[in-house]
C-alpha cells in the first residue's frame, strides 16, 4: 500500500478508538434532568441534607458575576439572575473589574429596573502580583460573600443567561447526588455563519480531551468545569483553597475542577439546555482570538505537546479527506476507501453535537476543515506566547500565564 494509505489506517485505528474507548465523549446525555423529568425538588432537597436546626430547607447560595466590560451583554444576562426562583436565601455580587464601558453603573440601574435578588457591585482594583483578572475579580466576589456565610457559591460569567429555576435545579442536583461541584457548559451562541461551523466544534473538541463519563464517575481521575457555570459547596471551596491555589490559571475552570477532586471532593460537568451564553462571535476574527487566547495554555506552553497535537489533528481529521482526493483523483482505491471509512465514523461522532446545537447536519462531513481552523489557531496561540503577549483579554496580557499552579 501507499504512504498516504498507511497514514489513512492509523486515522481509521485511531478513529476506531475514539468512538469506543474514549470515554463514548461524542454522546451529548451527559445533563441534569430537565424539571418535567424530575421530582418535586422540593421532595428532592427533603431526601437530602437537612438544615442545622434539625428541619430540611433550600441552602443559601452567593452568586459571584467577574464582569469587566459587559455593558454589551449585561441587559440579556443579569436580569435572568435577578429573576431567579429560589426558596432559599440568595444573593448576587457583581465585580466590576476595572470596566471602561459603565459596566458597573448598568448592573445598578438593570438592578432597580428589575428588582428580585438583591444585588451588590463591588471592585476590587487593578490584580493582584501573579493572578489573572478573572480570579482577581472572584476571589473578591467570594470573599464578600462569605462574610454571609453561603453554603454554596455559584460561579457565573457576566456573559451566562440562566432560566428562572436554574439555580434551583443545580442546587437540588448538588444536593441530592452530593456533589462539591456542579458545572454545566452553557450552550453557545450559534448566529453566523463561523459561529456555525467553529463554535460546535469547540465543545466537541473539548469533550473528547475530558469525555464527560470520565469527569463525573466518582473516584475519576479526569476534571474538568465549564467555568461559566459552576456551583461550587462552599466548604469545598475553603478546603481546596479556592481561587487562591489556582490564581495564576487562564484555564481557571479546568484548574478548577482539578483543585476540588485533589481535594477530595466530588464533580460533575454537563451539556446545559437551560443556561445560555449570549455573547456574539459573528467574525472568525473573534472566534479566533477566544481560541486561540488559551490554547497553548492547555498544553502547558510545551513545544513537545504541541507539535504533538500539530501532528495528531493531521492525521486524525485531515489525513481521511486526503485519502478520499489520493483515491478519487490519484487512483489509489485502498486509500480511498480508507479515508471514506475514518471520514464517516468522524462524521457519525459530530452528528450529536450537531443536534444539540440544533444545526444542520450537513455541517457534519465539514469537521476536517474546521479542526485545520483549530490546528492553525493552536500554533497562533504559541506564537503569541513566544512573542510575549501571551493571554491576551479585553486590554490585560499575561505572557506566560500558568495552566495550573502545582502549589
Amino acid at each position: 500500500m501507499s504512504a498516504v494509505a498507511w497514514i489513512a489506517v492509523g486515522s481509521l485505528a485511531a478513529w476506531g478508538w475514539l468512538l469506543l474507548g474514549q470515554g463514548f465523549f461524542w454522546r451529548t446525555d451527559q445533563r441534569l434532568p430537565p424539571p418535567q423529568d424530575r421530582r418535586n425538588p422540593d421532595d428532592e432537597a427533603a431526601g437530602s441534607r437537612a438544615g442545622a436546626d434539625g428541619e430540611d430547607r433550600w441552602p443559601s447560595v452567593a452568586v459571584v458575576v467577574p464582569a469587566r466590560d459587559e455593558a454589551a451583554v449585561l441587559p440579556e444576562s443579569l436580569p435572568s439572575l435577578l429573576a431567579q426562583v429560589y426558596p432559599g436565601e440568595a444573593e448576587i455580587f457583581l465585580i466590576d473589574d476595572g470596566s471602561q464601558d459603565g459596566t458597573g453603573k448598568l448592573a445598578r440601574e438593570l438592578s432597580a429596573t428589575y428588582g428580585g435578588l438583591p444585588l451588590t457591585v463591588a471592585s476590587p482594583g487593578e490584580p493582584g502580583p501573579g493572578w489573572t483578572g478573572k480570579l482577581w475579580a472572584l476571589r473578591h466576589g467570594i470573599t464578600l460573600a462569605r462574610a454571609h456565610s453561603p453554603e454554596y457559591l455559584l460561579l457565573t460569567d457576566a456573559d451566562i443567561a440562566h432560566e428562572p429555576d436554574s439555580l434551583r435545579e443545580l442546587v437540588a442536583a448538588a444536593r441530592t447526588r452530593d456533589l462539591d461541584l456542579v458545572s454545566q457548559m452553557a450552550r453557545l451562541r450559534v448566529a453566523s455563519v463561523w459561529e456555525k461551523l467553529v463554535v460546535p466544534a469547540f465543545v466537541y473538541f473539548f469533550s473528547q480531551l475530558y469525555p464527560f463519563r470520565w469527569i463525573n464517575r466518582p473516584g475519576g481521575r479526569t476534571a474538568a468545569a465549564a467555568g461559566g457555570c459552576v456551583l461550587l459547596r462552599a466548604e469545598a471551596a475553603e478546603r481546596a483553597r479556592v481561587p487562591e491555589s489556582i490564581r495564576q490559571a487562564v484555564i481557571d475552570d479546568v484548574s478548577l475542577a482539578r483543585a476540588v477532586r485533589r481535594s477530595g471532593g466530588r464533580i460533575w460537568l454537563g451539556l446545559a439546555d437551560r443556561v445560555d451564553s449570549v455573547r456574539p462571535y459573528p467574525r472568525l476574527a473573534d472566534l479566533w482570538g477566544m481560541i486561540a487566547r488559551s490554547a497553548y495554555a492547555q498544553l502547558r506552553h510545551n513545544p513537545l505537546l504541541l507539535a504533538g497535537t500539530v501532528a495528531g489533528l493531521a492525521v486524525v481529521y485531515l489525513a481521511p479527506p486526503v485519502a478520499v482526493c489520493a483515491g478519487v483523483f490519484g487512483g489509489d482505491t485502498a486509500a480511498g476507501w480508507l479515508g471514506f471509512a475514518a471520514w464517516a465514523v468522524m462524521t457519525g461522532t459530530y452528528i450529536p453535537m450537531l443536534r444539540y446545537y440544533r444545526q444542520s447536519l450537513w455541517l457534519a462531513p465539514l469537521l476536517p476543515f474546521t479542526a485545520l481552523l483549530y490546528l492553525l489557531m493552536t500554533v497562533d496561540s504559541a506564537v503569541r506566547h513566544y512573542r510575549g503577549r501571551g493571554a491576551a483579554w479585553k486590554g490585560r496580557t499575561y505572557a506566560r500565564p500558568e495552566t495550573a499552579p502545582d502549589r
